[in-house]
């Protein structure tokens, strides 16, 4: 079992400009006693986009709970893995002169960077020919990783404003869903698609991020959804 897939399989990610791999976890309390989304909102849990596309399929949430159970009871082995399979793709990257994207959570909201240290020992920000990027509701991931090769944004829910203010007005990007039509300015900040690429590693900065709402979202009434 691979812990990192390829982004082709993602109906998102295969917009992306950059060959991109993510790795698809579990979310929020998926599994019994492990929380792998601790900022997570109720409109958040509700609008999870965990069984969308491909994560309707018994086997795929099969797959995910697999890795999040690897995670959760062996997590020397589970960042033992991690770690090689970035490696391999750093030298792929280098050996055909590229870079390839990387998403660490594409369903859950974890500092892998820093676990993955804490048990082998490797930076995986210091390899070569490879850029991250996610989505998190954790603002100290953002100021922690600011000015790095770890690209944060922020993803507003209906029960974080202050911390929305907080990281836009540090320069900050925030990703904030819409349910029909994206506005340009949103609190008087420019508004760019989000839907078009997946991609956010290059987004301009100081921006919101305009994501339509898809699926569940369509319903929301915690005002999750703008």
């Amino acid at each position: 079992m691979r812990l990192l897939s390829s982004g082709k399989t993602n109906a998102k990610t295969i917009k992306n400009a950059l060959e991109t791999h993510i790795m698809y976890l579990s979310p929020s309390t998926q599994l019994f006693g492990f929380n792998l989304c601790p900022k997570a909102s109720d409109g958040c849990k509700a609008s999870c986009l965990y069984t969308a596309g491909r994560g309707k399929f018994t086997s795929v949430q099969e797959a995910r709970l697999n890795r999040t159970k690897l995670w959760a009871y062996d997590k020397e082995a589970f960042y033992k893995q991690l770690v090689e399979e970035v490696l391999h793709l750093s030298a792929r990257a280098t050996r055909l002169n590229k870079t390839i994207a990387v998403r660490l959570n594409g369903t859950s909201d974890i500092d892998h960077i820093e676990l993955s240290k804490r048990h082998t020992g490797i930076d995986l920000l210091k390899t070569d020919g490879l850029v991250f990027y996610d989505y998190t509701k954790c603002i100290n991931y953002i100021k922690k990783y600011k000015g790095t090769d770890y690209k944060f944004t922020f993803s507003r829910s209906e029960s974080n404003d202050d911390e929305v203010t907080e990281v836009l007005n540090g320069g900050g990007n925030v990703a904030v869903v819409f349910r029909d039509i994206l506005p340009n300015e949103w609190r008087g900040y420019k508004v760019i698609n989000g839907d078009e690429t997946d991609l956010r590693y290059y987004d301009p900065t100081n921006v919101v991020v305009g994501l339509k709402a898809k699926g569940d979202a369509k319903k929301d009434k915690t005002n999750f959804v703008i």
